[in-house]
C-alpha cells in the first residue's frame, strides 16, 4: 500500500504498472481503520494484480474533491487513468474480493 497526498499522487497512479485502488480514507473514521488492514491483504494476497494508494481525504481536500467522495471510506478503482468502480463504506473481505473480481481475474 502506497501512501499519497496531493504532491505525490499523480507519481504514484502514473507509476502503477496495475490497475490503481485508490483508497480514500481519515483518521478519525472508525470503518477505516477497519478497511485499511483488509485492503494491505487483499493486495498481498493477490500479488500485482493491482497496487493500493491509500489518500487521507483530511489532508488531500483537492484530491477528495477531484474524485467527488463526499464519505470516508470511499475506494476509487483505476484502470488506465479513468475510474471504472466506486466502492463506498467498509465492507467484509469477501464482499471487497467480489467488487475487486475484474481486476483481479485479469
Amino acid at each position: 500500500m502506497i501512501t499519497a497526498d496531493e504532491s505525490t499522487f499523480e507519481s504514484a497512479v502514473e507509476s502503477a504498472a496495475t490497475p490503481v485502488l485508490v483508497y480514500f480514507w481519515a483518521t478519525w473514521c472508525g470503518p477505516c481503520r477497519v478497511l485499511g488492514p483488509l485492503l494491505e491483504q487483499i493486495e498481498s494476497e493477490n500479488g500485482e494484480a493491482f497496487t493500493v494508494v491509500k489518500v487521507n481525504a483530511d489532508d488531500s481536500p483537492a484530491l477528495a474533491a477531484r474524485f467527488g467522495v463526499m464519505a470516508v471510506p470511499t475506494m476509487k478503482l483505476l484502470v488506465d487513468g479513468e475510474v471504472r468502480r466506486t466502492i463506498v463504506g467498509s465492507k467484509p473481505k469477501a464482499a471487497l474480493v467480489a467488487e475487486l473480481a475484474p481486476v483481479l481475474a485479469s
